[in-house]
């Protein structure tokens, strides 16, 4: 998918959600540990701070699932919300691009994940809405505020209400870390990378990890 059609993309599927013209949306991508710590897993003798975790959380059909239902698997990984006006559905495509551009064989080791940090309004069915219009194979994952707050802490991750917006009850948007993490099968954190990463960029470090 070309740039011009990413961007055609991204405005077609946001052009509905109450909040796809709303200010004040803030993503960072600095989470709650230094961006240094956030890069490709050191010497294992290194002394590093630990991402990821043991998690509850519900999927998009409303069953509860855990990290064990993904081990196995490599995992991409995104925290966002559905009413994200711009950088949520571009990363999520991004990863469901470079997933796609692996052969079968390789693609079929990969999930990725969406966890809401708006589980106020993120229901299973909104999620499977939003994820059914970026793209097939995607999980999203929502769950009560404290397993919210668990996971994020988990993987390192900011979020809160956008100031600018914090007075409204339902109209609201969220600032968030905005790394694509990506795990290993065994579920070891193994690099993050920086919204906005391309394709082909994620596509090359994502080769370089898979085992033969």
């Amino acid at each position: 998918m070309t740039r011009t059609l990413k961007a055609l993309f991204v405005l077609l599927l946001l052009a509905t959600p109450p909040l796809a013209q709303a200010q004040g949306h803030n993503h960072t991508d600095k989470p709650l540990v230094e961006v240094k710590d956030l890069g490709s897993r050191p010497d294992p003798a290194a002394k590093v701070t630990k991402v990821g975790g043991p998690f509850t959380l519900i999927n998009q059909d409303g069953q509860t699932v855990t990290e064990k239902d993904f081990a196995g698997f490599y995992q991409l990984i995104f925290f966002g919300f559905t009413y994200c006006p711009d950088i949520c559905p571009t990363e999520l495509q991004t990863a469901l691009e470079a997933v796609q551009e692996l052969p079968p064989e390789q693609a079929k080791k990969f999930k990725i994940l969406f966890i809401s940090i708006d589980p106020k309004r993120d229901t299973p069915a909104v999620l499977k809405a939003y994820l059914n219009q970026i793209g097939p194979g995607l999980t999203g994952l929502t769950g009560s505020p404290d397993q919210i707050a668990a996971v994020a802490k988990a993987y390192k991750v900011y979020y809160g209400k956008s100031a600018e917006t914090a007075h409204e009850e339902q109209d609201y948007l969220m600032d968030h870390s905005s790394f694509l993490y990506f795990m290993g099968p065994d579920g070891a954190f193994l690099k993050a990378f920086s919204a906005g990463t391309d394709t082909e960029t994620l596509l090359k470090a994502l080769r370089t990890h898979l085992k033969p």
